[in-house]
């Protein structure tokens, strides 16, 4: 295909890829744009043609989706923040359950009938707890830029306010531009603390509030329809899925490699006068062996919530081994959960019951996710030594 940087090309979009990019095809060669609707038709610049595929950046829109809405954001389309602003909410909720399930068919086989449609935040602008901003010299305008990357490059967009972001977060934005660091390149961290929460600074938190609750009820649900007795819960953080779900099993544990959120977590539990569970510092590759030993397998449920890289293959052996009753995996990475999924239902060990999205992070690409895996039918392998 000719197609060279710069050239204008009229596209009509016929898919949205994960990630938030549109699809298009001149003469059957793939064209990504961003900002952009399945059925629309555009005019698009190009600025990046590869031996399979050209990209492209949004000129105009010659024919509207009635899904477009007028973003609210006057940074949108600069800011690298938020993908799917011009999208009216119903159907990036549409979007998002369409991206998991083509995602988990294409990388494990999964039938897309499992995935449930995605539970809507209750408030899709302003819920974000916690945000980064950066700095950068802006050298061209000899003055520093203050807010966060851009999409179509590294460089630090000038951001006033974040849309997605609590209205206290804003308050902290106007703070932290009113007095700006001396130098460009550092990165300010704000964030609200959740109520009656310890969370060491660098320790992991939910950035949405207000569909925490909703993301409790169906580990709750997903834990309670396996019968389970006891509960593990790895990379368990300040011990929040473990003291929430307590009072649904006779024991529980939770794993985490960072000292200083265990040290929270059991603090956390305390408070909350949660006595029937322990919490244990160390890699999950390390810890678990020794679990598994003291638990019965039959009765328990395994709680896998990982960093966005996904599970070591040590410790997604070590479970197909061990093969508990029940995996309850949650992740804010579907390709990453996708693929440890595909590894873990190998040869019937586990099967996937079903999977609940949740729009944690509306406006954006990002969904999270909670699958229900229970083992399979096969006689057991024995427990590691």
């Amino acid at each position: 295909m000719n197609l060279s940087v710069g050239q204008l090309v009229t596209l009509t979009i016929q898919d949205l890829a994960f990630g938030g990019e549109g699809v298009a095809r001149v003469d059957d060669f793939v064209v990504f744009v961003p900002f952009v609707i399945v059925g629309e038709t555009v005019e698009a610049e190009i600025t990046e043609v590869k031996k399979n595929f050209a990209r492209a950046k949004l000129a105009r829109v010659l024919t509207a989706s009635p899904d477009r809405v007028k973003p609210e954001c006057a940074h949108f389309g600069a800011c690298g923040g938020c993908q799917y602003q011009h999208l009216d909410y119903a159907a990036q909720l549409r979007v998002k359950h369409k991206q998991i399930s083509d995602l988990f068919h294409r990388i494990g086989g999964i039938e897309k009938d499992v995935v449930a449609p995605v539970v809507p935040c209750p408030r899709p602008f302003g819920y974000r707890n916690r945000i980064m901003i950066r700095s950068q010299w802006n050298k061209p305008e000899q003055r520093l830029n203050i807010g966060f990357v851009r999409w179509d490059c590294g460089l630090v967009e000038d951001v006033f306010e974040c849309k997605i972001a609590e209205p206290a977060l804003n308050e902290e934005i106007k703070r932290v531009r009113a007095n700006p660091p001396p130098k460009g390149g550092i990165k300010v961290v704000l964030r609200i603390p959740p109520e009656d929460w310890e969370v060491p600074p660098d320790s992991f938190f939910q950035n949405n509030f207000f569909l925490l609750p909703q993301l409790v009820d169906t580990a709750r649900e997903f834990l309670k329809a396996s019968g389970a007795k006891h509960f593990v819960d790895l990379y368990c953080g300040v011990g929040f899925f473990g003291i929430e779900l307590a009072d649904t099993v006779e024991s529980f544990v939770g794993v985490e490699y960072d000292p200083q959120a265990i040290k929270a977590a059991r603090k956390n539990a305390a408070k909350r006068n949660v006595t029937n569970g322990e919490f244990l510092a160390g890699m999950v590759e390390e810890v678990l062996p020794g679990l598994v030993r003291k638990l019965t397998p039959a009765a328990t449920s395994v709680m896998i919530d990982p960093p966005r890289k996904g599970c070591r293959p040590e410790a997604l052996e070590l479970l197909r081994r061990v093969r508990p009753a029940q995996l309850i995996y949650v992740s804010c990475h579907p390709a990453t959960m996708a693929r440890d999924l595909n590894i873990l239902c190998a040869d019937g060990v586990f099967e996937l019951a079903r999977v609940q999205p949740l729009d944690m992070f509306p406006q954006t690409q990002h969904v999270e996710c909670v699958a229900d895996l229970r083992a399979g039918c096969e006689e057991a392998v024995a427990e590691p030594n």
